[in-house]
């Protein structure tokens, strides 16, 4: 049975409350961004029912590090352009690819 957008972005809501996301000040309510990337998902899930487990799993991993990749740029860059310094977990992280980088 597959997931609908309204089921998808209630779960989206709940993982917030976790790990909330700042939405400053941008000019759209924030459930109607949610929708429209638990519509865009779920549509993209759905363009994968054709493929096998191993596939889909591995496509929705991909999609999944390429989203956590961009967030973790996009953060320090807006750190960098106020002059605030990165987070301890960030920092740790760009020093565990810094050493990957000497050796």
């Amino acid at each position: 049975m597959p997931v609908k957008p309204d089921q998808l972005a209630a779960l989206m809501r709940e993982v917030e409350q976790e790990d909330p996301i700042d939405f400053a000040d941008l000019p759209f309510a924030e459930d109607d961004l949610r929708e429209l990337v638990a519509t865009h998902l779920c549509e993209m899930a759905a363009a994968m029912e054709n493929f096998s487990t191993e596939d889909r799993l591995m496509t929705l991993l991909a999609v999944s590090a390429k989203l956590v990749l961009e967030n973790l740029v996009l953060h320090v860059q807006l750190l960098r352009r106020h002059g605030l310094p990165v987070g301890d977990n960030v920092d740790a992280l760009l020093n565990r690819l810094r050493k990957g980088e000497a050796e």
